[in-house]
């Protein structure tokens, strides 16, 4: 029987978000803390960039009105604007470190039901106003600022307002969830009726299922359902056009997905309001091993390995020796593979024992701290990684360059892509800075034909010219990704930092396709323009 939660329930509070950088503020490093990381990267700056005031920031004047009968919706306060204005990749948190809000929105609209949705896109196409769907802010690639330059005005769309599990079918486990339902706040409504969407990207506290599912988010599993899209069973999205649902199925073969028309559409063809999604039962059963390796292509056989076997681990986190020694898992020159298996039904050891026998076999060896002495490798692992993203602001605050960027590839063209990328990029960071990189990898996902490789660049940037480095690093790791027939970005989404190596990648008669759905759905031309991208060709 289906549950129809009652519409006044909400979830947990939302947490505190910074307007600048990452996450909690609270949790931000402070000055000390940024200095100290600064003094590790020869060439950084002395003192960290202070963090503005918003009361003294200058934002460009607000061009537009919202109608009497939506103003209630619509805010053009600076804190909402400021918050509005980035996303969270570096680039945008050293523009606004430095005050740099010149695409700023507006408005920003903040709906309640979906009724809201439709009135506000009606005003919007009307009156020639973009429209930038806003989750949580999260993304990383210029997803959520305008740059088209061309509307009359711009408004923000933070969805964050729908964030209710409307109703539970606990037979099929599945739910229909609004689109700006947090990670912690959808859990918890779940959390009653022993379901859960285990879906836990890095940015799960600061982000949306409606951005999950236009960004095609890469979550907590590491094989088999590594993404959202595995776990939605159906859409309902407001176009300008009309409203497109999706029958919940547990499978079809009948024509062309609707659903897929939409997931990792970024807001540009339409704005996701609510989800059928996939549940599981809580998992009970959970065990986690850690395995050392003296040399780095034995780890990548050994993931292999796991990866074709079958056995599908929740977790297969294998770090090269520089992810490794950064992380604190290992000392230099060892690579370590991060295990771990779960069930709602049944004991795991005995899967997890075959894992670490696989990884044995390619002459891996179990950490100090596995099963038998607690997991200590596999916690200080996960620490370090919830942590990283407020070491990349105080890194920022210090001018040093720090970059990320993941991508996918077969097998057999993994080790040639690995030794380009510390090649290349390195090449271009020494370039664009005259310093080394520190270049590390990480599997944040495997499949039986391949990984997905997630790197990170750390150099010194000239304080005044750190985003037109990032930008040079940037357009150098999409190039080398392009050159060796590797996906431009494996859970990051596209965005428009992203576009250059997505137009290279995509077929451009499916590039007409799209362009032909958006001239049908968005006809005005004011949904996220210039995600994915240009609706001229």
């Amino acid at each position: 029987m289906a549950d129809r939660t009652s519409p006044s329930r909400k979830a947990d509070a939302a947490p505190a978000r910074s307007w600048w950088g990452w996450g909690d503020p609270g949790r931000a490093l402070p000055d000390a803390e940024c200095a100290a990381l600064g003094a590790l990267v020869p060439g950084a700056a002395d003192t960290a960039l202070p963090v503005p005031s918003i009361a003294f920031l200058e934002l460009p004047p607000v061009r537009v009105s919202a109608p009497r009968t939506l103003a209630h919706l619509v805010s053009g306060d600076p804190a909402d604007r400021a918050g509005h204005t980035y996303g969270k990749a570096f680039r945008d948190v050293v523009r606004a470190l430095n005050g740099d809000l010149a695409a700023a929105p507006d408005l920003v609209a903040f709906p309640r039901e979906e009724r809201d949705v439709v009135d506000l896109l009606d005003w919007a196409a009307g009156a020639d106003i973009a429209v930038i769907p806003y989750g949580a802010g999260s993304s990383v690639v210029g997803g959520v600022e305008y740059r088209a330059g061309a509307h009359a005005g711009v408004c923000s769309m933070d969805l964050s307002g729908m964030d209710r599990v409307l109703e539970t079918d606990r037979v099929s486990r599945t739910a229909r969830i609004q689109a700006g339902a947090l990670g912690p706040g959808l859990e918890a409504q779940l959390r009653p009726h022993g379901l859960t969407l285990r879906h836990f990207p890095q940015s799960f506290e600061f982000s949306t299922l409606g951005g999950w599912l236009a960004t095609r988010a890469g979550g907590h599993y590491a094989t088999l359902h590594t993404h959202i899209d595995d776990l939605t069973a159906s859409l309902r999205v407001v176009t300008p056009a009309g409203v497109s649902e999706s029958l919940r199925l547990p499978g079809s073969g009948a024509g062309p997905s609707p659903d897929r028309l939409f997931l990792g559409s970024e807001g540009t063809l339409g704005i996701i309001t609510e989800a059928w999604m996939r549940l599981q039962d809580r998992p009970v059963h959970k065990a986690s091993a850690s395995v050392l390796f003296d040399r780095f292509p034995a780890a990548v056989d050994a993931v292999r390995a796991i990866a074709q076997s079958g056995l599908h681990p929740a977790n297969c986190r294998l770090l090269d020796p520089g992810e490794a020694a950064l992380s604190g898992v290992a000392a230099e020159g060892r690579s370590v593979l991060v295990l771990g298996v779960e069930s709602a039904h049944h004991p795991v050891e005995g899967r997890l024992a075959e894992l670490v026998a696989l990884a044995r076999d390619h002459g891996g060896s179990p950490a100090a701290g596995s099963p038998a002495s607690g997991g200590s490798a596999v916690g200080a692992w996960r620490s370090t990684f919830l942590r990283m993203p407020y070491v990349r602001d105080g890194l920022a605050r210090m001018s040093v360059i720090s970059e990320t960027f993941e991508t996918a590839c077969t097998w057999d063209r993994f080790p040639e892509l690995y030794e380009a990328v510390r090649r290349d990029v390195g090449a271009a960071v020494r370039a664009a800075t005259g310093a080394k990189a520190l270049i590390n990898c990480r599997f944040t996902h495997v499949y039986p034909d391949g990984p997905a490789p997630y790197f990170t660049v750390i150099a010194p940037g000239r304080r005044g010219s750190e985003v037109a480095m990032w930008d040079e690093i940037k357009a150098a790791a999409m190039r080398t990704l392009g050159e060796h027939r590797a996906t431009v970005t494996h859970h990051h989404a596209v965005g428009r930092d992203h576009r250059p190596g997505y137009d290279r990648q995509r077929p451009e008669p499916f590039a007409e396709v799209l362009r032909a759905a958006k001239r049908t759905l968005d006809p005005a031309g004011v949904l996220n323009p210039g995600v994915l991208f240009d609706a001229a060709g």
